[in-house]
């Protein structure tokens, strides 16, 4: 194992992971689990959304040190049904690193054992607590494998928790989220959240066909931003004055390809932004 990964201790004085060849600390607002407990689990109401359906798909994308994957599971556990829980990650480091710091980091407990042989066979099915759990980790290139025609099952919700555009690129492109909207079945309420609040971002996610809108705080964050296939899973959708405000911007037009950079909205994507169904009564 190389040296990138570091336990590092936030202001709360609680510890996280640390990237040094990303230059980046995982979950720096609250801490790992309370991050992950607020931003996803109850922004997305997986709670509430698995104990009527009964059966959920998850997909983790950045599956990191596993915080977000395992707040899913601790939240989850005493629902009676099932959880698909997709991971996917380009590195398995930091799951092994946050393996062999799980006492200092306090937020694998209780899941030592399904993380080992996750790390070690990459799927595994498991009974925790009351629920049913197929965990499955996919150690690939997120954005060749999205675009790809494969067997991966259809997301209810998606954990999206990749580093920062600034930082890795190649994970915030039109491209990425456009093809990972195709791989939402239409008939299936599917919603996405992730810690940015970047017009960027809410632009790329609105031109790949997502309704958006204002995300809960979180710790350094005043806002976060959720994502869906349908309006009834975004409480609070970006409105007319968010649109002003994105044509003003110095950056906003989407990446379309893997290389960080700042510019205001061309024409034909403001166009495009202005006939999306969220705005278009106010075209």
């Amino acid at each position: 194992m190389s040296n990138d990964y570091q336990l590092v201790q936030l202001r709360s004085g609680l510890p996280t992971l640390y990237s040094a060849s990303y230059g980046e600390k995982m979950h720096p607002g609250l801490g790992p689990q309370a991050e992950a407990e607020l931003l996803y689990v109850r922004q997305l109401q997986l709670c509430e959304r698995l104990s009527r359906a009964g059966d959920l798909v998850v997909w983790d994308v950045g599956l990191g040190g596993a915080a977000n994957a395992t707040a899913v599971l601790r939240a989850t556990r005493d629902i009676p049904g099932r959880l698909r829980l997709v991971s996917f990650d380009n590195t398995d480091e930091p799951l092994a690193f946050a393996l062999q710091n799980a006492a200092a980091l306090g937020y694998l407990a209780g899941y030592e054992e399904p993380v080992a042989t996750l790390l070690r066979d990459k799927r595994l099915t498991f009974a925790n607590g009351k629920l049913q759990v197929d965990w499955q980790f996919h150690l690939a290139d997120f954005p060749a494998l999205v675009a790809e025609s494969s067997g991966l099952p259809a997301p209810d919700a998606i954990l999206f928790d990749a580093f920062s555009p600034a930082k890795n690129p190649a994970m915030w492109t039109l491209p990425v989220f456009a093809n990972l909207f195709r791989r939402l079945d239409p008939a299936r309420p599917c919603a996405l959240t992730t810690y940015s609040r970047s017009t960027l971002l809410r632009s790329t996610l609105l031109l790949a066909g997502f309704f958006v809108g204002v995300g809960h705080a979180t710790g350094l964050k005043e806002e976060t931003t959720i994502a869906a296939n349908t309006l009834d899973l975004i409480p609070e959708p970006l409105n007319e004055r968010w649109l002003e405000r994105a044509f003003r911007s110095d950056s906003a037009e989407p990446l379309s390809e893997p290389v960080y950079r700042r510019s205001p909205l061309l024409p034909a994507t403001r166009e495009q932004l202005q006939r999306h169904p969220q705005f278009a009564k106010a075209a």
